[in-house]
């Protein structure tokens, strides 16, 4: 494919650079005069009402707080109306089971924010293992990726002091893990420049260091590094009683990796590569992990590994020690077919059990720790049952995860939670028959027809979340349209089971398709307050869709390769076809269908505007990329050239360009009489757009969120509205009152733009 410009540099024709200083004194005033007048269309008490209806469901005291075992106690990050920025606690398994959990409190981070003058946003906590009375916790100054790392002592709740040898990271993109009480294996940046130091092209760490108690960072050994071109050196450390190994992983782009096993032989590198680290030999895209005994190969292409074919999504298993040794094989446990696909999977001590994709629904199988290694291993899988769905919405996005398969007691005991676009989150706890992990009897072998007995031993509904909105009369329907190349795309419907087909409803699409990300259907307060129980002016229900386009991982593994790169069209041309087949069906038409994305979702709304505009009526646009020329430059944006392309490569840059949001609106000018859509001013035929996103987003970036926006504007587009939040990073909101905040003016914007019959934008 050739392209009709010449190769330019990353500034070409570039009018808003100055808007890439993200803290620059005028691209901030820029970003205020823009929010001003945003607020001025959308803020009012229609607003302020879903606002407030959206934060008292975030707040809400009857949430489920889920747990996570840890030891004999479970822990829990809870935010509520009192306690914004959250506290991290814990309880018994009694009181919690009970339903009146006696909590407590370990950290209070909106103290701890007042009292230290940050606004912290937590991030996350790892115990010390074994005895369980250390933790090191990670608090995000501004909601973006790079945290500080501080060690709290458990037993009397707070963190310890540096000066007593307490471990203080400073602010950056780190990684840590625990090898024991008086050392770290750390991944950060100490050194900044972008040449000589720690940092890779993608902004993250490029070495792994041993951090010892009371030792400066700088003078920590480095024990693993990858070249500065690659994404990141990561590295974590298995404490497991028994089975403890420390493994690092240079990742090499966004898809492909080499996991490295650190061995106690200097010599054991592979030849002079990495001396006392052993390279594990699969093919460079395969996800490779470990637990107690085995190791799992996920496969994303077809492969041979040791003279043996496998097919891409596979689940390979070995014993990990003997696979090293060359004594025992891959074998696989989970096999992909044209509609089933893994979606996960999570080890109790005697099964191994798999969360499946069947046409995006989900469904869960356990198979026997003893059956791993039999040549028929996949085949050995049995059906782990829950209870028949609600029929409006039988579609359930289902979860699962080991309580603690080190207990005795509850070994095999599983976390599922289960959830549907109509049916709220339940938590259940199901017990695993262990004794299924012995070899069936004649009267249950394969083939005999015979009925199998229920694995699971014991299911307990641990906590039901309540309904946060009226969905009566509402149903869940799936839908298949076929794209432009003939390919089969599903789409899920949520909406009135009795909507007329006249045209008329308003309906919001929400799509992603990048990075093997499924987009399952899920309970939300926030869809269901702010579309699914609104009615337009003329007595309309509001109609929410979710296109499962190429670039996910709906199918698997091949099911995002082919909207890689070059054929990134794809999944815009899916996302198209959901939209014709829409208005084709009746359910809606050009003046009533919105949607919306976020990141690699922002920039799927970015071509719908500049390639699609005639499709749409209004588009929301979150922490996007737009500029896909200058994208490698920008944040993270390096990291995703294995995903899109390289533009400074001009064989790239020629498919590129052409799904380059930025890019598209000079190259692609759309004239209003030719698209259908008139607004106020000049008629140019692009539907209403809000572009927003946060200032202190340090993966997307805020800049090109920016540029894109003016550009629109500069080029006469009225109904182009911004918003830039100070914090938040990429998820948009460091709290439940920004996050209400954030989706409150997103949807209410697309809810004004079609869903009214005098379009008041």
């Amino acid at each position: 494919m050739s392209s009709p410009h010449p190769t330019p540099d990353s500034t070409e024709s570039d009018e808003f650079l100055w808007l890439e200083q993200i803290h620059g004194e005028r691209a901030l005033d820029w970003v205020r005069e823009q929010n001003a007048r945003t607020e001025q269309l959308l803020d009012g008490p229609e607003l302020d009402a879903l606002e407030s209806a959206m934060l008292k469901a975030l707040d809400a005291p009857d949430r489920i707080a889920m747990v996570s075992k840890r030891g004999p106690l479970y822990y829990n990050f809870w935010r509520d109306a009192e306690h914004p920025r959250g506290l991290w606690r814990r309880t018994d398994w009694e009181s919690y089971r009970a339903g009146t959990p006696q909590w407590e409190v370990l950290l209070d981070v909106d103290r701890l924010a007042e009292e230290e003058q940050t606004p912290w946003v937590f991030a996350g906590a790892q115990l010390l293992r074994p005895d369980r009375d250390r933790a090191l916790l990670r608090l995000s100054p501004d909601g973006g990726d790079a945290v500080r790392v501080r060690e709290f002592d458990l037993t009397a709740r707070e963190f310890v002091p540096v000066d007593q040898g307490g471990f203080d990271l400073p602010v950056a993109k780190t990684h840590v893990s625990w090898l024991d009480r008086d050392r770290l294996l750390v991944g950060t940046v100490v050194d900044p420049d972008p040449q000589t130091g720690d940092v890779t092209r993608s902004s993250y760490p490029r070495a792994q260091r041993v951090l010892r108690r009371g030792e400066e960072l700088t003078a920590a050994d480095q024990v693993f590094t990858v070249d500065r071109e690659h994404v990141a050196a990561f590295g974590h450390h298995d404490s497991t009683p028994g089975w403890e190994r420390t493994v690092a992983v240079d990742a090499v782009d966004f898809h492909r990796s080499v996991t490295w096993l650190r061995t106690d032989d200097a010599s054991a590198g592979t030849g002079e590569e990495r001396p006392g680290w052993r390279r594990i030999e699969v093919p460079e895209d395969a996800e490779v992990s470990f637990h107690r005994q085995w190791i799992t190969v996920y496969l994303k292409t077809d492969a041979q590994i040791r003279g043996t074919d496998h097919r891409a999504g596979s689940l390979l298993v070995a014993p990990a020690q003997q696979w090293l040794d060359g004594t025992a094989e891959l074998n696989p446990v989970s096999l992909p077919d044209a509609r089933t696909v893994l979606s996960s999977w999570t080890w109790t001590a005697s099964h191994l059990v798999l969360v499946l994709l069947q046409d995006v629904a989900s469904v869960l199988q356990a198979v026997p720790q003893g059956r791993l290694t039999e040549a028929d291993a996949a085949a050995s899988a049995r059906p782990v049952p829950l209870d028949p769905p609600n029929p409006h919405d039988p579609f359930l996005t289902l979860s699962a995860a080991a309580v603690d398969d080190e207990d005795p007691d509850c070994g095999d005991d599983l976390w599922v939670t289960a959830t549907g676009a109509l049916t709220p989150t339940t938590l259940l706890r199901l017990t695993l028959d262990a004794a299924a992990d012995l070899p069936a009897g004649p009267q249950t072998a394969a083939g005999s027809g015979a009925v199998e007995a229920d694995v699971v031993l014991r299911r307990e509904v641990v906590a039901s979340a309540p309904e946060r909105f009226d969905a009566s009369g509402l149903a869940v329907t799936q839908h298949w349209v076929t794209s432009d190349d003939g390919t089969q795309v599903p789409y899920f419907q949520i909406g009135p089971q009795d909507a007329p087909l006249d045209g008329r409803s308003p309906v919001v699409m929400d799509g992603y398709g990048g990075f093997q990300a499924s987009k399952l259907p899920g309970y939300s307060a926030i869809q269901g307050l702010g579309w699914l129980s609104r009615r337009s002016e003329d007595g309309r229900t509001g109609i929410w869709v979710i296109a499962n386009i190429r670039g996910g991982g709906e199918f698997g593994p091949g099911w995002h390769r082919a909207a890689l790169r070059e054929n990134r069209h794809r999944a815009y041309q899916d996302f198209a076809a959901v939209a014709r087949d829409l208005v084709a069906r009746g359910v809606t038409s050009r003046e009533r269908l919105a949607a919306t994305g976020r990141s690699n979702g922002g920039l799927l709304m970015g071509n719908m505007a500049t390639q699609y505009p005639e499709l749409f009526g209004a588009l929301s646009c979150g922490v996007p990329l737009l500029d896909m020329r200058r994208y490698t430059v920008l944040s993270a944006g390096h990291s995703w050239i294995a995903e899109y392309g390289d533009p400074d490569v001009p064989e790239d840059w020629a498919f590129i360009r052409t799904f380059s949001p930025y890019h598209l609106l000079v190259d692609r000018p759309v004239a209003g009489a030719q698209a259908g859509r008139d607004a106020e001013g000049p008629s140019t035929g692009y539907p209403h757009q809000l572009v927003w996103t946060a200032t202190s987003d340090d993966r997307v970036g805020p800049v090109q969120a920016r540029k894109y926006a003016a550009r629109l504007q500069r080029l006469g587009v009225p109904q182009t509205w911004f918003h830039e939040d100070l914090d938040g990073g990429h998820a948009g909101a460091s709290d439940n009152r920004q996050a209400a905040s954030m989706n409150a003016r997103s949807l209410h914007f697309l809810w004004r733009s079609v869903a009214g019959s005098g379009h008041t934008l």
